[in-house]
């Protein structure tokens, strides 16, 4: 991974989604108040202890990049490593460059630890430059900051 990553707590499993954890996913990013349109299982690594699924990320894949979105862990379980955890995996395997958008500095600075920049909307790939722009207007309406990011790190 990009740098040591924490431990898992003790019970924790991060695994692949599976189709009956849809809901799950769905509940947490809803909770977080995040877009809960494009969710696809298929594409989410989730962390679960004793049965429950307690964190989420999803990778999405577009033509020439791929978008880290979708990252939540539920508020009982913050402050454990478990963002970190997921955050890192999900780096290391995307295979084509690698972007998010996120609301607040909080979560750029967060997303900064792990070598991620912000980028101007005129840097993205196309499909990008589409998907967010249609965050970025409601972002705008509701006057909340968004950061555009691109992961520049080198991979280990």
């Amino acid at each position: 991974m990009t740098n040591a990553s924490p431990a898992l707590p003790t019970g924790c499993v991060l695994r692949p989604a599976t189709s009956r954890d849809i809901w799950a996913i769905r509940k947490l990013v809803l909770l977080a108040k995040l877009d809960p349109t494009q969710l696809r299982w298929s594409q989410f690594s989730v962390i679960e202890f004793e049965g429950q699924v307690v964190a989420c990320g999803q990778l999405r894949s577009f033509q020439t990049a791929q978008e880290l979105g979708s990252m939540v862990v539920a508020p009982a379980w913050r402050g454990r490593g478990l963002g970190t955890y997921i955050a890192k995996h999900l780096i290391e395997v995307a295979t084509q460059p690698l972007y998010l958008e996120c609301l607040g500095s909080n979560l750029a600075a967060f997303y900064a630890r792990f070598g991620f920049v912000p980028v101007s909307w005129r840097e993205l790939p196309l499909p990008l430059k589409r998907k967010f722009s249609l965050s970025a207007l409601a972002a705008t309406l509701v006057r909340l900051p968004v950061t555009l990011m691109q992961y520049r790190q080198s991979r280990e």
